[in-house]
């Protein structure tokens, strides 16, 4: 079945950027765009407006961090990278400055077209889903799903979409201990698989920007050994 979607690869290896683009096409992606540099990636994505981007971080002129964070200042598209780096601190920092999922090198083809596809079902769910009311109200939270847009006391928090994806499933589900298979299977669209280090990232995250004191939250609780419960007490 084709999907009416772009996908922008940009990585230095042309062996790859070939197996790729063919796999995805193969999988029902309708667009495949590529580059092989960082300006060249960035200046391909301005042009082509893809749906999602897969992005290597050692790039002959620079970084696909910087490339990242160019993308995140203009849009909320959904950002793979693909690296040999493979030490932990890399893939959290990839989390922390936008990325939403992080392949590590060598891989299958076939689970980077299944994780492209996710990625891609996660996005398109974000901006269509209007089976619920679309805005939610929760003590200070005030979550407008059309808009993409989340309200504490009046005042936007700007969320990244996975984040927004968490914040609206804690906010449907009040007062509910939600484990992190959960979490992962729902806003990912992924079985887990022990993806313990991508929901606690974007846990953290998500935190940083709703809680006045992170370390000390009062709205998105862990509950030791089962998972997340959100609550609404005022501060």
């Amino acid at each position: 079945m084709a999907l009416n979607k772009t996908v922008l690869i940009i990585d230095d290896e042309e062996d790859i950027l070939r197996i790729i683009k063919t796999v995805l096409i193969k999988e029902g992606i309708e667009k495949v765009v590529t580059s092989t540099t960082a300006k060249g990636g960035f200046d391909e994505f301005q042009q082509s407006h893809p749906d999602l981007v897969l992005l290597d971080i050692m790039l002959p002129d620079g970084e696909g961090y910087d490339v990242c964070k160019q993308i995140r200042n203009i849009s909320n598209v959904p950002i793979l990278f693909i690296s040999a780096k493979s030490e932990e601190l890399d893939k959290l920092l990839g989390f922390a400055i936008g990325g939403d999922d992080y392949i590590t090198k060598p891989f299958s083809p076939k689970e980077v077209a299944y994780r492209v596809k996710a990625q891609l079902r996660r996005a398109e769910f974000l901006l269509t889903d209007n089976k619920t009311d679309p805005i939610i109200i929760a003590g200070p939270f005030e979550l407008n799903d059309q808009k993409a847009e989340l309200l504490k006391n009046k005042e936007v928090i700007e969320l990244k979409p996975k984040e927004l994806g968490l914040m609206k499933y804690f906010l449907q589900n009040i007062n509910k201990v939600i484990s992190k298979e959960r979490l992962y299977d729902t806003v990912w669209g992924e079985d887990y698989f022990g993806s313990d280090n991508t929901v606690m990232v974007h846990i953290r995250r998500l935190r940083e920007k709703i809680e006045i004191n992170p370390s000390s939250p009062k709205f998105l609780i862990t509950v030791k050994g089962l998972g997340y419960k959100f609550t609404v007490e005022d501060e």
